[in-house]
């Protein structure tokens, strides 16, 4: 309650829903509704902010310390562009997010308080999807902002901008760049087709593969040139082992260039041989020639 910058103006013992908290925190950077988030979380904002930081590591995000939930200016508090990038793409792998930042006005409070989204893209940017701005004396005007065309989803993260509108202006150009100048392709089959592979010591001789390939491939646009497959599969496996085994990769390149690389695993599950089940192999095969 009353801690400042931006907030919903929560009152001690109020009650307000996690739905209205996020909706709060995602489309009016409420500080308070933040905290009182990680505090329901981990018991306080401190612990919450640990669980930030391992977070952050876990996803890469190698010059980034968080000192609070909020955001707002404090000694050591630093990130960057990169890894606000990792962060909203790890984001954006939750659908429910979009459910709170693509929202431009919703209110709380049984419609007492109105919110208006800080983001104005939401509005004015075709194919918008979010995700969030921020601004600090120490930081100046900041935001990540993401937005889907034709199945290609981009996120341009701008930092450190004079004003409001140069932070608008900058993302829109980088986005409209991505737009103009890359395209979302449907991943090529794998190709020669998979032949069955050798299983050792297993119940059947051999085991099928299948690709677990991405959804799609990033490519610039104008660019004919052919995309190349290389498979690397190994000659055998032995039992026992289960399905989804990694047992090869695909690797696809584009005038050498490695686009993507994605792995070959077992269709399903074998046993490993036991004498009992050798022994009634033995005997249906011997039935089977009479």
């Amino acid at each position: 309650a009353s801690m400042g910058g931006s907030q919903i103006w929560l009152e001690p013992n109020e009650q307000m829903s996690v739905h209205d908290l996020l909706k709060a925190a995602a489309t009016a950077s409420a500080n308070d509704a933040v905290v009182a988030l990680g505090e329901h979380i981990s018991g306080s904002e401190d612990a919450f902010v640990g669980k930030m930081n391992q977070r952050a590591s876990e996803l890469g995000m190698k010059n980034t310390t968080f000192i609070n939930a909020t955001g707002l200016d404090a000694d050591g508090h630093l990130s960057t562009a990169r890894d606000i990038s990792l962060m909203s793409c790890a984001l954006l792998e939750h659908p429910s997010i979009s459910n709170y930042s693509t929202i431009w006005m919703d209110s709380v409070r049984d419609g007492k308080t109105q919110l208006v989204n800080t983001n104005k893209l939401i509005r004015f940017y075709e194919g918008a999807t979010g995700l969030k701005t921020g601004t600090t004396d120490g930081a100046g005007c900041c935001l990540s902002a993401s937005a889907t065309r034709d199945n290609l989803s981009l996120v341009a993260v701008v930092l450190g901008a004079e004003n409001s509108n140069d932070r608008f202006g900058a993302a829109k150009g980088l986005l409209d760049f991505g737009f103009a100048n890359f395209e979302m392709v449907e991943t090529p089959v794998a190709d020669p087709p998979l032949n069955p592979l050798t299983v050792k010591g297993g119940t059947q001789g051999a085991g099928s593969l299948k690709p677990l390939p991405p959804i799609g491939i990033l490519l610039e646009k104008g660019n004919p040139a052919e995309i190349v497959q290389e498979q690397e599969i190994a000659p055998s496996i032995t039992a026992p082992f289960e399905a989804q085994t990694p047992v090869g990769t695909v690797t696809l390149y584009k005038e050498g260039i490695v686009l993507a690389q994605y792995p070959l695993v077992t269709s399903e599950g074998v046993s490993e041989m036991s004498i009992s089940f050798a022994i009634n192999m033995f005997f249906n095969e011997l039935w089977d020639m009479k």
